[in-house]
């Protein structure tokens, strides 16, 4: 875990692939739990941490993660994530290069929760939820385009769903379609900036998560 920005309220991280955001059913560490130890050490508070989760990356996914210190910015920063009013861009490293160099996906996702998947729809079908991103290819190499993406809605597995859709798996994941997973069980998308308007102070924030260190990510630079 590497910390990117900080403040009273709020606190950015940069998280690795395999970390869990929150606490699920495996027991592992949740990264909630490494960065309210890090807050505890960093500013010898004593007795519980107060970290509120605002967002999450999937758990093969790497890169910005963005915490609550305060029970003031939680309420905030979970209006805004819902109105639309945080930026984020991720990203992927794919084989399959898109059919343009860059445009607007839009799909209606349905979530299967049994598979912990979903499945685009170019139409709206029941229980579908309609998803929407911007895409531009930003890097190539010999065997693999880099693709940034601009998220407009955020639906479970959005990004690798609607890449896959168009025939763009991300590079190892296989629930998606991709032909082999990566060696260390990551698939190769990665939460790269955020911004957004500080819920209290009213500054603009924003962050950027290294690339990953693995030498295919770093073909690209």
């Amino acid at each position: 875990m590497t910390v990117l920005y900080e403040d009273n309220h709020l606190i950015i991280v940069s998280k690795a692939s395999g970390e869990i955001v929150q606490g699920d059913k495996t027991g592992d560490t949740p990264l909630s739990e490494t960065v309210k130890q890090y807050i505890k050490e960093a500013y010898a508070k004593p007795g519980n941490v107060f970290l509120g989760v605002v967002h999450r990356l999937d758990r093969p996914v790497s890169g910005v993660v963005l915490f609550a210190r305060t029970s003031k910015a939680l309420p905030r920063l979970n209006k805004m994530f819902a109105g639309g009013e945080v930026e984020k861009h991720y990203w992927a490293i794919v084989q399959q290069p898109p059919p343009q160099p860059q445009g607007t996906l839009v799909h209606w996702l349905v979530r299967n929760e049994k598979q912990n998947k979903s499945y685009a729809y170019d139409h709206e079908v029941p229980n579908s939820k309609r998803a929407e991103l911007d895409y531009r290819v930003i890097g190539r190499s010999d065997r693999y385009c880099l693709v940034e993406v601009h998220l407009k809605t955020g639906r479970h597995h959005q990004i690798r769903c609607q890449l896959a859709a168009i025939g763009c798996p991300i590079k190892g994941d296989l629930k998606y379609g991709a032909k082999r997973s990566n060696p260390d069980g990551s698939i190769s998308l990665h939460a790269r900036s955020i911004r957004f308007v500080h819920p209290v102070s009213g500054k603009e924030i924003s962050a950027v998560a290294p690339i990953p260190d693995d030498v295919l990510w770093k073909s690209f630079h």
